[in-house]
C-alpha cells in the first residue's frame, strides 16, 4: 500500500490554529483543494467577507486569503458534504480547560473533538486520514481510532495521525511560512508511515525535508504540551527574579539579558512581564499536571503546578504594586489599561493578564479606562462578566469605559498601565498624555516597553516591572 495522493483537504475548526494552517496550505499548494469548515455561520461569514474582514487579526493572514479564496480555498458551514469529498481531514477544534466534573480546572474539555470524530465516522463513506491538530492530552488519538473504527462503514479505512502546532499568535503566517519544525505522529504500522508520508509530502511543498520530524504517535501529542510547558517555566522563572530585581535594585532586563548570553540557555522567553496569558500555556500545563496527577506522580505535577501559580502570583503582584504606589487607595480613581490583548499582533484575549489586572482595579473600586486597537468591544465585556460572576454586566459598565485611542483613555486618569505590549504605546506622545492626566502621573509598564527616564522626564511617575520605581 502505498502513501496517498492527498488532493482535497478539509479542516473542521476555524479558529486561531486551523484557519491560517490551512489558508497557507491552499497557497503553497495550489494542486490541493482545501476546505476550511466550522458550525458557527457568523465566523464563516466573517472568513467570507467582501471587504476580508477576517474573524481573526493576524500579520499577514488577509494577503493569504486574499490570494488563495475562491480559488483552491474556500469557508463552509457544510461540514458534511466536506468530510464526504475530503482524502485528508485537519480536527481542529476548541479544547478548553474542563470547568466541571472529573478534571474540573486542568484536564482539557475534549468534548468538540468526540463531536467532530463522530460526526467523520458517521457521514465518511471512503477511507480518510484523520489529524489530530488541536492541542489534546497524551493518548487522545487512541480514543479517537476507537470510536472511528466502532462507527466505520465497510471498506472505509481511517488513519489517525498528530500534527500539532508550534504557532506564536501575532507571527503565526511566518511560522508556517518558515517553520522551526513540522511534527507528524503515527503509529508505527505500514499503515501509519504510509499516512505520515502523505501528510509530509504536503508540508514538503515549501518546508525542508530536514524540519520535518516523524516521530510515533504519543510522542507527538505530548511534544506540543511539553515545548509550552517549559517555555512557559521560562517566563515564569524570568518573572520570579522581577520581583527580587525590585526589591532588591537590581535590573531584570540587565539579568535577563546576561543569562541569554549563556549558549546552554539561549535569550528567548526571557523577557519579564506582568504574566503569560493566551490560549496555550496555562491551559497545557494544567493539562500535564492532570497527566501527572494520573500518572500518579504527585511531585511532578506539583512541580508544573508552581509555574502557573508563579504567573497568577506576577499579576497579583503588580495590581498590588499599583495600589501602594498610589498611596495604597485607589477607590474612585481612574486608572487606564492600555492593552487587553494577551500580547501584541493578535486580537487574541484568553487568559489576558489585562483581565486579571482590571478584576483587582474594579475589587478595589477603581473606575477603568481600556484601550486595545484590536480587540472588540464586545469581546472585552464578555471577558469582564466571566471574570467578575459577582457584578452585573450593567455595574461593570459603571466602572469601565472603553475608549478608541491611548489619549482619549488617559484623560483626566491618575495613572495609565500598559497591559499588552502593542508598537503604538511606545510611540504615543507621551507628553501630550501627561498634560491631560490628573497629577502626579503615574505609568506602570508591565511589558518593559516604555523608556522610563525619557517619561520621568516628562513629568511622569515611572513604575517597570522588575526595575525600581523612579
Amino acid at each position: 500500500m502505498a502513501p496517498l495522493k492527498v488532493t482535497k483537504v478539509l479542516c473542521i475548526g476555524a479558529g486561531y490554529v486551523g484557519g491560517p494552517t490551512c489558508a497557507v496550505i491552499a497557497l503553497k499548494c495550489p494542486h490541493i483543494t482545501v476546505t476550511i469548515a466550522d458550525i458557527n455561520k457568523a465566523r464563516i461569514d466573517a472568513w467570507n467577507s467582501l471587504d476580508f474582514n477576517l474573524p481573526i487579526y493576524e500579520p499577514g493572514l488577509e494577503d493569504v486569503v486574499r490570494q488563495c479564496r475562491g480559488r483552491n480555498l474556500f469557508f463552509s458551514t457544510d461540514v458534511v458534504k466536506g468530510i464526504k469529498e475530503a482524502d485528508l481531514i485537519f480536527v481542529s477544534v476548541n479544547t478548553p480547560t474542563k470547568k466541571s466534573g472529573v478534571g474540573a480546572g486542568f484536564a482539557a474539555d475534549l468534548n468538540y473533538v468526540e463531536l467532530a470524530t463522530r460526526q467523520i465516522a458517521e457521514v465518511a463513506t471512503t477511507s480518510k486520514i484523520v489529524v489530530e491538530k488541536s492541542t489534546v492530552p497524551c493518548r487522545t488519538a487512541e480514543s479517537m481510532r476507537t470510536i472511528l473504527e466502532a462507527n466505520s462503514k465497510p471498506n472505509c479505512r481511517f488513519d489517525i495521525l498528530s500534527n500539532p502546532e508550534f504557532l506564536a499568535e501575532g507571527t503565526a503566517i511566518s511560522d508556517l511560512f518558515n517553520p522551526d519544525r513540522v511534527l507528524i505522529g503515527s503509529l508505527q504500522t505500514t499503515e501509519g508511515k504510509d499516512a505520515c508520508a502523505s501528510l509530509a509530502a504536503i508540508y514538503a511543498n515549501w518546508v525542508p525535508k530536514e524540519n520535518i520530524l516523524t516521530v510515533g504517535l504519543w510522542s507527538s501529542e505530548l511534544s506540543k504540551l511539553a515545548a509550552n510547558a517549559m517555555l512557559a517555566q521560562r517566563i515564569s522563572s524570568v518573572n520570579a527574579l522581577s520581583a527580587i530585581c525590585e526589591a532588591t535594585g537590581a535590573n531584570i532586563d540587565e539579568v535577563a539579558h546576561a543569562v541569554g548570553y549563556d549558549s546552554r540557555m539561549g535569550p528567548k522567553f526571557l523577557k519579564a512581564s506582568v504574566g503569560f496569558g493566551g490560549s496555550c500555556f496555562q491551559k497545557d500545563i494544567l493539562n500535564l499536571v492532570y497527566l501527572s496527577e494520573s500518572l500518579h506522580l504527585p511531585e511532578v505535577a506539583s512541580y508544573w503546578r508552581q509555574v502557573v501559580e508563579m504567573n497568577e502570583y506576577q499579576k497579583r503582584r503588580f495590581s498590588k504594586r499599583v495600589v501602594d504606589t498610589l498611596f495604597n487607595t485607589i477607590t474612585g480613581k481612574q486608572i487606564t489599561v492600555l492593552g487587553f490583548a494577551f500580547k501584541a499582533d493578535t486580537g487574541d484575549t484568553r487568559e489576558s493578564a489585562a483581565i486579571t489586572l482590571i478584576r483587582d482595579f474594579l475589587s478595589e473600586r477603581a473606575f477603568v479606562n481600556v484601550y486595545d486597537p484590536k480587540v472588540e468591544e464586545s469581546q472585552i465585556w464578555y471577558d469582564l462578566a466571566e471574570a467578575c460572576p459577582t457584578m452585573t454586566l450593567d455595574n461593570i459598565k459603571k466602572q469601565v469605559k472603553i475608549h478608541k485611542s491611548a489619549l482619549e483613555a488617559s484623560k483626566n486618569a491618575e495613572a495609565v498601565v500598559i497591559a499588552t505590549e502593542w508598537k503604538e504605546f511606545k510611540e504615543i506622545d507621551w507628553a501630550e498624555v501627561y498634560k491631560h492626566m490628573k497629577k502626579p502621573a503615574f505609568v506602570f509598564d508591565g511589558r518593559l516597553l516604555v523608556d522610563a527616564d525619557a517619561l520621568s522626564k516628562i513629568g511622569f511617575k515611572v513604575a517597570t516591572i522588575g526595575r525600581p520605581s523612579i
